[in-house]
């Protein structure tokens, strides 16, 4: 096939620009470099009482980041207790969910939910008791590092059921974790 003079530099051209297109997107591909919000954040997980829990640090920007915990019932139709509930419920009747730490690391804000709070009538108690919807219950805190070292989260948990009833609450379960100058990391269980 013979091509003109013009249309072989055209092709030349065009070959050219996509090469140094291909060229640019392997280099966005390449590793993510140290500290980079796109690397795949630490995490942890447990089960204990019906409830699994997943601990993750994201949005880690040295000395500040979030702390996600997701409490996930492990049998269908309980509820977790509303991070608002008081420490010892109401009139003894269930727990809060709770994510605080100590240690390295130091709360930046208030622990929030990604669930709405609904009430339920307990028999024997007057007061409505607050608690989330059946299912898995999504919490943020935002933290932040006070430089290296050991640190700890403590969780605090109950799971129940209105026709199955309560599961055994969890009280300041401890989760370790190490921060340094790379920023934190699980303790292995």
């Amino acid at each position: 096939m013979n091509l003109s003079p013009r249309t072989k530099h055209s092709r030349q051209a065009r070959t050219a620009v996509a090469l140094l297109c291909l060229a640019a997107l392997t280099a966005c591909g390449e590793q993510p470099a140290k500290g980079s919000a796109a690397a795949p954040p630490p995490t942890s997980n447990f089960s204990e009482n019906g409830v699994s829990v997943t601990l993750s640090v994201s949005d880690w920007h040295a000395p500040n980041g979030t702390l996600t915990a997701v409490f996930t019932p492990e049998e269908k139709g309980f509820h977790l207790y509303s991070t608002e509930l008081p420490l010892t419920g109401i009139e003894g009747v269930g727990r809060p969910t709770a994510v605080a730490v100590t240690g390295a690391l130091k709360a930046d804000g208030k622990l929030t939910a990604a669930a709405d709070v609904r009430t339920i009538s307990v028999p024997g108690v007057d007061a409505p008791v607050p608690v989330y919807p059946d299912g898995p219950v999504t919490t943020t805190l935002p933290i932040r590092a006070d430089g290296n070292g050991d640190a700890t989260v403590l969780l605090g948990y109950a799971s129940c059921s209105t026709e199955q009833g309560c599961t055994i609450p969890v009280a300041d379960r401890p989760v370790h974790l190490r921060i340094t100058d790379d920023g934190p990391t699980f303790a292995a269980h």
